[in-house]
């Protein structure tokens, strides 16, 4: 019986031992058959992190150089390579310069020019400027049409107490009528509706 029992141990142990060769085999096999692919994606994994790491860096550098030249340009705002500079490591943040500058010097040539800025909000608060300070009732009108404008409700009653002034109540009050009911300047439009004409 032990003499049984140990075929069958052995016989056991050498099927155990086959598969664990005939799996070997396969692995071997689709190792050689996969080969390039998988070195191929391994190398694809690292080029991609790395390259993602290095353009962080990048990056972070121009970040880093943008504010040192923004803190240069406040120091001498009067410098055109510093705002050159500004200009080529951030264009945004050169626009928005140029546009604090503009406001501090009441200067419109240059506020003409940030009209069109992709700087967020620059364009639109350059195009309040120039309607605001032309004082005039058509280019104020026509910044408040716009769907994106931010201070079309405040354009509006520009134009209105223009109107005013020049007695044209009816247009006046059509105009504050477009405010919305839920805009910070509702209780403006509705006191210069009621109490404006004098």
């Amino acid at each position: 019986m032990s003499l049984k029992n140990d075929l069958e141990m052995v016989k056991d142990e050498l099927t155990s031992e086959e598969k664990f060769f005939e799996k070997a085999v396969v692995t071997e096999k689709f190792v050689k058959k996969y080969k390039n692919l998988m070195i191929g994606s391994v190398v694809a994994v690292v080029l991609f992190v790395a390259g993602n790491m290095a353009y962080n860096i990048n990056k972070q550098n121009t970040i880093d150089e943008a504010n040192t030249v923004l803190i240069a340009l406040q120091a001498n705002a009067n410098n055109p390579a510093t705002l050159a500079r500004l200009e080529d490591l951030s264009p945004k943040l050169h626009d928005v310069w140029v546009y604090s500058q503009a406001i501090a010097n009441k200067d419109m040539a240059k506020m003409k020019t940030l009209t069109k800025s992709k700087a967020l909000l620059v364009g639109d608060l350059a195009s309040y400027a120039l309607a605001q300070n032309s004082q005039d009732i058509s280019k104020l009108n026509a910044y408040a049409e716009n769907q994106t404008a931010i201070y079309a409700d405040l354009a509006r009653v520009q134009s209105a107490i223009i109107l005013m002034k020049e007695k044209k109540i009816k247009e006046s009050h059509e105009l504050l009528s477009m405010i919305n009911l839920d805009s910070p300047l509702a209780n403006i439009a509705h006191a210069l509706m009621h109490y404006g004409v004098k």
